[in-house]
């Protein structure tokens, strides 16, 4: 019986460790039938809409993590992938730019599918490093200096758009960004261009941190993938500093902390602990570039030939470029303390809009919204959205804001907005008067009669601006318009003729003008 049973044993494990065998080679067919499978949907071909590719290609990135094969195809899989998504972020991105603020929700679904496509790709493509020594680019799919350029870049098109729909960063983005930074460092790879690629890892990452240092809620979506563009070409000029050096705090100095979860802060506004593994870079060499290039740009230069996106040669990105220029040039503090409020406001938007409100008052058929002004300070508010539309509110545009029983309306400039879900607008306004005088600009046309304009002229403010400002359409107006003529229509109709004396402001929506009237103040 004994021996019976040994036997009976021994035959159950020979029948087991066959059983085992079996199903480590059906799993081992499984996973190389995965990866070919992986392989054989990058050969078809795309959705003809992209919104419409994500679906599928987010199933694939993540059955990629899941499925086995030999690390060869395991990278050309990945590599595939990347390309592939790559091409479907790029091709949804004039779309996202798009977009008006808050983000509806079908569109936040969209965006929030995107991000979460590329978090998989900045977790996937790092994961190839592992293994792999340094400089071995004996497979270029498996090479560890395209495996973090590539994860550096998922996470900063990541970043880039989050601030598309003026949306906080995603938990653990900047974070992730700085290590896999820290770890490239480390490898000594920072300073690599990986074949096929034209930026170095540490463009790539300083680029993202630029952009984070620019304001981007202060940037309309346009303006963000603009400056993002800007920013990669010209991130070198950067300069890291010593502690000691950052400590002296001249304007556009800036740290980070890798361990946080953080963008990098300005030196000026909040002191660095004096505890922490800190990173200093100086942006001053950035800002003189700036306004070398603007200068070239107004003297007729166009964009191309100075190696600029294109945007640099429209007004509105001329103006970007000067806003930036200005707030890595001086420390840029608050000349006014804020109050926190409680009250509520009433809110017109554009050009358009605000020219009936000031013309007709109560009578004007102009589209209102109702805010709540959280926060306030001689010079602004900050509001959030109560209810009713708000199609036309971005930033950069104009706003007359009235609150309470006051008569006149406000005229303010949208300075940022933040949205962090589809029921919830927070914006910053500048105030630039206390009114404005509605009035028609007229100019020649492009054919022999005369276009008219609607445009707003507001009051010069003793001891804060000496001259009278003009607020015309972006790009209405050329540098060299020389005299303006205005019509006024109050009690009687009068026409006045004036000058440009500088440019105050531009941006995508609107160029504010300082101009010297002709003889009397209006």
């Amino acid at each position: 019986m004994t021996g019976l049973a040994t036997q009976t044993s021994l035959a159950g494990g020979e029948m087991t460790n066959t059983a085992f065998d079996e199903q480590g080679a059906a799993g081992a067919v499984a996973a190389h039938s995965g990866i070919r499978t992986i392989l054989q949907w990058l050969e078809s071909p795309m959705a003809p809409h992209p919104a419409e590719e994500l679906p599928s290609l987010r199933a694939q990135v993540k059955a990629w993590h899941e499925v086995g094969g030999s690390p060869q195809q395991r990278a050309l899989a990945l590599n595939g992938l990347y390309e592939r998504s790559s091409s479907v972020v790029a091709a949804l991105l004039p779309e996202l730019t798009e977009l008006l603020l808050p983000i509806p929700r079908k569109s936040r679904r969209l965006v929030r599918s995107v991000l979460d496509l590329l978090q998989m790709l900045a977790d996937d493509t790092l994961e190839m490093v592992e293994g792999v020594a340094p400089h071995d680019t004996s497979d270029r799919h498996q090479a560890p200096d395209l495996a973090l350029w590539r994860s550096l870049r998922a996470l900063a098109q990541q970043l880039m758009i989050s601030h598309l729909i003026a949306s906080p960063a995603p938990t653990g983005a900047w974070q992730q960004l700085h290590q896999t930074y820290a770890l490239a460092r480390s490898l000594h790879l920072e300073a690599t261009i990986p074949r096929g690629q034209t930026r170095k890892l540490q463009h790539i990452y300083q680029a993202a941190i630029l952009l984070g240092c620019a304001q981007p809620a202060s940037l309309t979506a346009r303006e963000v993938v603009f400056l993002a563009a800007y920013l990669e070409r010209f991130a070198g000029q950067i300069e890291p500093l010593s502690a000691e050096a950052a400590a002296a705090a001249a304007p556009g100095t800036f740290w980070v902390d890798p361990t946080r979860d953080a963008p990098a802060l300005p030196y000026s506004r909040k002191l660095a602990p004096s505890t922490a593994p800190l990173e200093y870079f100086s942006c001053a060499g950035l800002g003189l570039l700036l306004k070398t290039q603007i200068a070239q740009l107004n003297a007729g230069t166009s964009a191309e030939e100075i190696g600029l996106p294109e945007l640099a040669s429209t007004p509105a990105g001329v103006g970007v470029l000067r806003r930036l220029a200005g707030r890595w040039s001086d420390f840029g503090k608050r000349r006014f303390h804020r109050r926190r409020q409680g009250y509520r406001a009433v809110l017109g938007t554009g050009i358009e809009g605000l020219w009936h409100l000031c013309k007709e008052g109560d009578t004007a058929a102009v589209e209102l919204s109702s805010w709540m002004i959280t926060n306030e300070s001689p010079d602004g508010y900050a509001i959030r959205h109560v209810s009713g539309k708000i199609s036309t509110v971005s930033v950069g545009n104009v706003v007359a804001v009235r609150t309470g029983d006051e008569k006149n309306w406000q005229i303010c400039l949208v300075r940022w907005a933040v949205s962090e879900n589809p029921e919830d607008l927070e914006l910053g306004l500048q105030i630039l008067a206390p009114k404005a005088v509605p009035a028609i600009l007229a100019r020649p046309g492009d054919g022999e009669g005369t276009e008219h304009l609607r445009v707003l002229v507001l009051p010069e403010i003793p001891s804060l601006r000496p001259s009278q400002l003009l607020i015309v359409a972006s790009g209405a107006l050329t540098q060299n318009s020389g005299k303006l003529l205005l019509v006024i229509e109050d009690e009687n109709l009068v026409v006045r003729e004036v000058k440009s004396i500088g440019i105050d402001e531009q941006t995508g929506s609107v160029d504010i003008l300082a101009i010297q009237p002709d003889a009397t103040h209006f």
